[in-house]
């Protein structure tokens, strides 16, 4: 799970802007404890769609779904990782009467609502199964269009924060993120699995077995969609934007300052321009590549192998408190002038229990021998999955502390949303290829009933397989993509981080005035 933090980057920018003013003030949340519900109620309705969208790989794995149609739909993750193409647009036009984030809030939970509603229609049809092929373009079109209204209700969320929320509590809102967007992801994916494995719910929640699970995604999807429609109409009608309050005494509710359409556009191409800011964005754009074979493709071999998917689904929950507190352990090693010391020194850590991960799935097939997964096994993937986050948010907070280090104060909120979206963007086209090259490179032949492989019969294609199959025979693996994709990224980030470090090193001895956008325009005006 990935969690957003474009709302740090403003409130970073809003400390440094007001921090002769407010450095002594405490927080006090009179007058404040229904807009942080409110906020946190937002982002855990943010965090549904995100879970949802998680989820679906787990039910087309299920359902047959080829490497390459994974690799399609994941194109769905997208819209998070460029929500910075549109986030002046969301930022600048908007309707003053009726409110400058609920312009935009209302009419995208509004459609978020009727999106779940025709899924819910015929999002059973559309996954397939029982011998029908699923329509994953038509799936990865709707689920991208759901995020991309989830990613600007984001947008909206996180500019509102800074207005609802009083100057001296705006701190409450990163917080409202974290924790409203786990919550929904958990909702959305975690719980939604469970409820829709009858296996999980026979185990767990019934005293009669059934045949189906308690819920259905058509029935999960159409019970969000009327949470989002009433919670959006009641947010439209009594919920109003704060008027800033004018007060010495640290309670005044903060006045937005933003650029418009143009001047943002223009702070972009000027930051693409500058030589480290490249520089930055060919190591962010190549470094997820070491991992994309362990975070894109492990989980569902574990699936292919046997392992239930809602146990898998489950093993999230011990991780959940691991990764709030992770984040306040590691920072304490990153706030110095050197926070990607971390990033560099976490990088070998990760690639190991990457490759541990990799032979898990590897031996899975036999650990599992007669469908009954032990206790044992479980418990092993736990502790590498734990000890494999732990490297992951090393390498998180560092460059989160990086970027807030280099980042120009003039245009902090998109200085630090631009880089971010370059770090989003490294893993999500990484995964993307990765997924789509698992069944390029694995190489399977047709096998008789007694195992003798069959001369000259393959099985690369959708034909070839048919005609395996109305042989009598059955395709089997020779050689398994995702075991050749697993060492070549592991070799790939030996490399990548012999030849790369000294490049991150340089960036962290360049002075700070080298990363100014704003100021070095201003210079560049004087000159002409």
């Amino acid at each position: 799970m990935s969690l957003r933090r474009r709302q740090n980057s403003k409130e970073t920018l809003l400390v440094t802007d007001e921090k002769n003013e407010s450095h002594h003030e405490k927080t006090d949340i009179r007058g404040d404890k229904g807009n942080i519900l409110i906020l946190l109620f937002l982002y855990i309705l943010q965090g549904i769609p995100l879970g949802l969208i998680a989820a679906v790989p787990m039910l087309l794995q299920n359902r047959g779904a080829s490497y390459k149609q994974q690799a399609e739909f994941s194109f769905a993750y997208w819209p998070f990782s460029l929500k910075l193409l549109w986030a002046p647009i969301v930022d600048a036009v908007y309707v003053k009467r009726f409110g400058r984030r609920k312009s935009w809030l209302v009419p995208c939970q509004y459609l978020i609502g009727a999106f779940m509603l025709f899924l819910s229609w015929q999002v059973d049809r559309w996954l397939g199964g029982d011998g029908v092929e699923p329509n994953v373009p038509l799936l990865t079109a709707l689920f991208f269009m759901l995020n991309f209204l989830a990613a600007t209700q984001d947008i909206a969320v996180d500019g509102w924060a800074l207005t609802m929320l009083k100057r001296v509590n705006v701190g409450y809102a990163s917080t409202c993120n974290s924790v409203g967007q786990t919550a929904g992801y958990f909702l959305g994916y975690v719980a939604f699995i469970a409820l829709e494995s009858k296996e999980f719910c026979n185990t767990y929640l019934r005293t009669v077995p059934k045949d189906v699970g308690m819920v259905t995604l058509p029935e999960f999807l159409w019970f969000w969609a009327w949470c989002f429609l009433v919670a959006t109409t009641l947010v439209a009608l009594f919920k109003k934007e704060n008027i800033a309050k004018h007060k010495d005494d640290g309670s005044r509710y903060t006045e937005e300052h933003e650029l418009n359409i143009y001047e943002s556009y223009k702070i972009l191409l000027d930051m693409v321009r500058m030589r480290p800011v490249q520089i930055l964005a060919g190591i962010l754009l190549t470094v997820k590549v070491t991992f994309a074979a362990c975070d894109a493709v492990t989980s569902l071999k574990l699936i292919d192998a046997g392992v239930p998917k809602e146990k898998l689904a489950l093993l999230v929950v011990p991780i959940i408190p691991l990764q709030i507190v992770l984040p306040l352990v590691v920072s304490r090693y990153t706030n110095g002038p050197r926070p990607m010391d971390v990033y560099v020194k976490a990088i070998p850590y990760r690639i190991v229990f990457a490759s541990i991960a990799s032979l898990i799935a590897y031996f899975t097939p036999h650990m599992i021998a007669g469908g009954e997964v032990p206790i044992y096994y479980y418990v092993l993937l736990v502790v590498n999955y734990g000890i494999y986050q732990i490297f992951l948010y090393c390498m998180f907070v560092a460059v989160m502390a990086f970027f807030a280090k280099i980042s120009d104060p003039a245009v902090g909120g998109t200085y630090m949303t631009f880089l971010n979206t370059l770090s989003n963007l490294g893993g999500n086209w990484a995964n993307t290829v990765i997924l789509w090259l698992v069944d390029v490179l694995t190489w399977k032949e047709c096998a008789h009933v007694d195992d003798t492989l069959a001369e000259k019969n393959h099985c690369l294609t959708k034909k070839q397989t048919q005609e395996c199959t109305a042989a009598g025979g059955e395709c089997k693996i020779v050689f398994d993509g995702y075991y050749i994709e697993s060492i070549v990224c592991i070799i790939y980030g030996i490399v990548w981080l012999l030849l790369v470090r000294k490049w991150i090193n340089y960036l962290q001895n360049l002075p700070n005035k080298a990363w100014l956008v704003v100021h070095a325009n201003k210079d560049a005006a004087k000159k002409s």
